[in-house]
């Protein structure tokens, strides 16, 4: 494959998954940037024994973590999630589409609130529908390790979507105050 062809092809994937990984939506461009830069460098090193967006991902997620531990975060909301939102092709509905993006930023703030190691499995699993060996191989990890992480991550995210519910249910109780 060619690297036009690679980044023509795979740069969606790429925008996804770091944000996915955490990284802000003002700093993806310049990750994915980093992450074709390493692509391109070993690009021929690629033997093709998993898939492209497999080994993507692990570049992705060198990038997030070196990213993660040089930044100086800063906590932000974001009101406009363009790029990181696909656009529902052919979407008719603009409450469909609000909806959409109201669950994209849910989804976000929940990730937002899990442990790297616990997003990045999550990530790879349940949002890219890796299998926990793939995992385990992709982060050079015990099968074993990948599904305590899976749990934890998965308990956290169900207890974040808990407590979202319950507010949602409070906003909605008479009485409430607006």
């Amino acid at each position: 494959m060619d690297f036009q062809r690679l980044y023509e092809e795979h740069f969606p994937f790429v925008w996804k998954s770091l944000r996915r990984l955490g990284v802000r939506e003002v700093d993806a461009a310049d990750a994915a940037q980093e992450v074709f830069l390493v692509a391109y460098r070993k690009l021929d090193e690629f033997e093709g024994r998993s898939r492209m967006t497999t080994w993507l991902f692990g570049i992705c997620l060198r990038v997030a973590r070196d990213r993660g531990r040089r930044a100086h975060h800063r906590r932000e909301v974001f009101e406009d999630n363009e790029g990181w939102i696909e656009r529902a092709e052919g979407a008719s509905d603009v409450a469909e589409e609000a909806e959409r993006r109201e669950a994209a930023v849910l989804l976000e703030r929940i990730l937002d609130g899990l442990d790297f190691e616990q997003r990045a499995v999550f990530s790879l699993f349940e949002l890219e529908g890796l299998a926990g060996e793939e995992i385990a191989e992709l982060l050079q990890l015990p099968l074993g390790t990948v599904y305590s992480r899976l749990r934890l991550a998965r308990e956290s995210f169900q207890r974040a979507v808990s407590r979202l519910q319950a507010r949602e249910r409070f906003a909605m109780s008479p009485g409430a105050s607006p």
